[in-house]
């Protein structure tokens, strides 16, 4: 069991038969009554983000995350198959629990597969990406005095802003938690 006390970023937890990712967490004593757990907890089978309180010291269990390192192979229509690097068996994960790294993923890259008891929860990509720029608007002269962007299509479609000089066929380094342009690779 953990103690609320010993929250840190990133702890999984199971409560109410659901299982959740300590987003963010603040020990609160107030002067008068008991100490206090705000936190801030993301549901990793939905990705809702809930905010519970805690008594200070209750205890809650833990969950073991496993992550496999494997590699994105393809789409086929809604089903996007994975590979693991070892044992070359190959899973499928639906489309709807992986919507949002599917931005930042192209085949061959390697990410981490999450799963709980066997159950796939979904895939944990790396902080920074690079990706190649498919499309960018050509950069137009005008107004510079402020630090002047336009759109580029990348090449797993995401739409992103980046600086005028940053041309289609460049590879840029995307922050995949933010999903904005970082620096030129």
């Amino acid at each position: 069991m953990i103690s609320t006390n010993n929250f840190k970023t990133g702890v999984t937890i199971q409560s109410d038969g659901n299982l959740y990712s300590v987003i963010e967490f603040q020990h609160v004593k107030p002067g008068k009554g008991p100490a206090f757990v705000r936190s801030k907890l993301r549901n990793l089978r939905t990705n809702a983000v809930l905010d519970k309180t805690w008594r200070a010291g209750e205890k809650v269990a833990p969950a073991h995350i496993d992550k496999d390192k494997m590699n994105y192979l393809y789409a086929m229509g809604e089903i996007h198959v994975f590979m693991n690097n070892e044992s070359y068996e190959q899973i499928e994960i639906p489309q709807q629990n992986i919507e949002q790294q599917l931005n930042f993923i192209v085949e061959g890259m390697e990410v981490n597969v999450i799963s709980f008891e066997g159950e796939i929860l979904g895939v944990d990509i790396p902080e920074k990406v690079t990706l190649l720029v498919a499309e960018a608007d050509p950069a137009v002269k005008g107004n510079t005095a402020t630090s002047a962007t336009k759109d580029a299509i990348l090449e797993t479609g995401f739409k992103v802003q980046v600086p005028l000089f940053v041309n289609q066929g460049d590879k840029i380094v995307v922050n995949t938690s933010t999903g904005k342009y970082d620096t030129r690779a």
